[in-house]
């Protein structure tokens, strides 16, 4: 369970600096193409980051399913 926890914690910083970065290149004035691959690659990142944090949730709910029904 705790492998499990450290995995998602890990993808979501991953997910958030992938997030982050793409977001900073957007503020750089680099032409409309490159924008518009940059804002189809910021809502894969916000995706992501929502997925990973639901995911930690998940375990973290199970986790305390699993520790109430030991008691």
């Amino acid at each position: 369970m705790i492998f499990e926890l450290a995995k998602a914690r890990l993808r979501i910083n991953r997910a958030e600096l992938v997030l982050e970065r793409a977001e900073e290149m957007l503020d750089e004035d680099c032409g409309v193409g490159i924008n518009i691959a940059l804002c189809s690659r910021i809502r894969s990142a916000q995706r992501r980051v929502v997925e990973a944090r639901a995911r930690l949730t998940k375990i973290k709910l199970a986790n305390t399913d699993t520790v109430r029904s030991a008691h």
